[in-house]
């Protein structure tokens, strides 16, 4: 069964000098979801760098603003999470970093993330495309309508692509209608 925490933004490759990194251990480790405590993706990061392992943590810069200012600040990219890259028999250092809630597994076993899918994201954020975090949807899930004149409406997601078919139902009767919508106004249900 998949143990999974909430999502999160941001992003940094640890150690500083990836060449650092035996080419040899870089083989045969894999890259793991580390699930952390609520804003504690930096510290868990920090203390993984300090271990000698090679941590990422994808970021994206957004505005904050308190009372007396605004200022930029980078937040995850997946709240909640940072990636590293280690040995699934050798998870204790990585369980005993401040911040840790667990490793994202199945059946108690770490589940590794293929090579292809960190390299992504982070080719992503070191470029200079603008990106942002959006929900994860396939099509057939139940959606609700977040912005704009259908703001609450839950449906079905018929067809993602730059816009949305969503279908809205009465199941008593059997009958359906279909609308298009943004697709960046809509998240699961």
């Amino acid at each position: 069964m998949l143990e999974t925490p909430p999502p999160q933004d941001g992003a940094r490759v640890a150690p500083a000098d990836a060449s650092a990194i035996d080419p040899a251990r870089r083989r045969r480790d894999a890259w793991y979801a580390i699930w952390t405590r609520s804003r504690h993706e930096q510290v868990v990061r920090e203390q993984l760098e300090r271990k000698g392992l090679e941590a990422f943590l994808p970021t994206v810069t957004r505005w904050s603003r308190w009372k007396d200012r605004k200022k930029q600040v980078d937040w995850p990219l997946f709240p909640g999470y940072c990636f590293a890259r280690f040995e699934p028999g050798e998870r204790l250092p990585v369980l005993k970093c401040t911040g840790v809630v667990n490793i994202v597994s199945f059946d108690g076993e770490p589940a590794p993330i293929p090579d292809h899918e960190i390299d992504a994201i982070r080719r992503l954020v070191e470029s200079d495309l603008l990106y942002d975090p959006c929900p994860f949807i396939r099509e057939g899930m139940m959606v609700e309508v977040v912005h704009g004149p259908l703001r609450g409406v839950v449906g079905r997601l018929v067809r993602k692509g730059a816009h949305a078919r969503l279908v809205l139902s009465v199941d008593l009767i059997g009958q359906a209608v279909s609308v298009e919508v943004d697709a960046a106004d809509v998240k699961p249900y």
